[in-house]
């Protein structure tokens, strides 16, 4: 029988919940049960506020240098925000997508209000930051088309769309607490163009992920935009391994990390989202038809190679979540030679999905304390990203923690283009 961090083959939603094909009935059913929820309550008591365990993750740290470096905007396109998604997850006839959307959206506390969706969620972002501590900021993603090999745009292939100017002008409302990073794809007869928009309104980053968007990493179309992204000093921010939350356009082997080597050759500064910790991909090492190994072996093989040292880092978002092998997990913590090259990230909305980080389990592993399990649950309700945060913190393997210095990203987000 699979342990709770056994790898698997099915989006993340059948994962971590066992749905595999549900009828609308079903879908009802399991939006029924209060325990599946985030229940969205609002700001931390006291109590908790001041607990030990939320003052001792922040102990070590300057809040101003931590930069959650994995967040995604989200919504329905209600308010004028150009948000756009696929019709299938607004459908009850595709019933695991149709979830999907339900499940972000009550994990991001947005309200199905009409009219009210997009803006709600941006509501409970802010109500979310003023409880962190003074100075950490959020980078918020947006999120390009799906695009064919001669760069048209297929809207009718995109699971879902957030305009760059949505991403820039939520973060314009509030630069006290938000940056952002753009998404522009390769093939697009205007990327560079895109790009150098997007830098000049202060884009940090920029945020792929490949078999969703159909883009392949080690195609020589994307050759322009590496130069262009080294030219100005911008990371690659890009999902690797398999892709479980969103409908894809593209072929799945595009997540593997190895295509990424001809990023890496061009000088571009990659961040390869969750370490590629889950999933499998052909050892291109070995050949177009090599055998397939874990997709976070890949990934090791790669922060091996000292020729990548420079420029390949990993974001640690997503890496808790219950469909993740606990062994990896283990790895990530353990391996003190990457922590150096290791991004903060939450991956939010995903930590306010209730069953999909399970804070008993990694106790029962020894993971964490028992006596905070209680405390972190309490968190989550308030603030799913204080939780993901002060897990994290917590967290340790065999005696080793994550280092601080991963938590303080700015400085990897804050190099002038030249």
């Amino acid at each position: 029988m699979p342990t709770p961090f056994s790898p698997v083959r099915r989006r993340w939603l059948a994962a971590g919940l066992g749905l595999g094909a549900l009828s609308a009935t079903g879908v009802a059913a399991m939006l029924g049960r209060p325990w599946l929820l985030n229940p969205c309550r609002a700001a931390l008591p006291p109590e908790l506020a001041q607990h030990d365990l939320v003052l001792g993750a922040w102990e070590g740290l300057d809040p101003a240098q931590v930069w959650d470096c994995h967040a995604h905007l989200a919504g329905i396109g209600d308010g004028g925000s150009g948000v756009r998604i696929s019709e299938t997850m607004l459908s009850p006839l595709h019933p695991l997508q149709y979830l999907q959307r339900l499940f972000y959206l009550n994990a991001g506390c947005a309200h199905e209000a009409p009219g009210r969706v997009d803006q709600s969620y941006v509501e409970r972002l802010h109500n979310l930051m003023e409880g962190m501590a003074p100075g950490f900021k959020l980078m918020l993603f947006a999120f390009d088309h799906a695009h064919d090999e001669a760069g048209r745009a297929q809207p009718e292939r995109s699971a879902f769309f957030v305009p760059n100017a949505y991403a820039r002008d939520v973060v314009r409302a509030a630069p006290q607490w938000f940056e952002w990073v753009c998404s522009v794809h390769p093939y697009r007869p205007d990327a560079v163009a895109a790009l150098e928009a997007a830098v000049a309104d202060g884009a940090r980053a920029v945020k792929w992920l490949p078999p969703a968007m159909g883009i392949d990493p080690a195609s020589p179309a994307c050759d322009r935009f590496y130069a262009a992204l080294v030219r100005l000093d911008l990371p690659l921010i890009t999902h690797v391994g398999e892709e479980q939350a969103v409908a894809g356009a593209g072929h799945p082997g595009w997540g593997n990390p190895l295509r990424l080597r001809r990023a890496l050759e061009h000088g571009v500064r990659v961040v390869m989202a969750h370490c590629a910790s889950i999933g499998e991909d052909i050892d291109l090492d070995r050949g177009e038809n090599g055998p397939r190994v874990a997709s976070f072996e890949l990934f090791a093989r790669m922060m091996a190679e000292p020729r990548h040292a420079p420029r390949l880092f990993g974001d640690i978002s997503a890496i808790i979540q219950r469909n993740r092998k606990l062994a990896v997990l283990r790895a990530i913590v353990e391996r003190e030679e990457w922590h150096p090259r290791l991004l903060f990230g939450t991956d939010y909305p995903l930590p306010g999905i209730v069953p999909l980080v399970s804070p008993a389990l990694l106790a029962s592993e020894g993971m964490l304390d028992a006596a905070a399990v209680p405390v972190l649950e309490a968190i989550r309700e308030h603030n799913p990203l204080l939780f993901a945060l002060v897990l994290k913190r917590h967290l340790r393997s065999r005696g080793k923690r994550l280092a601080p210095q991963i938590f303080e990203t700015r400085r990897f987000f804050s190099r002038t283009p030249t």
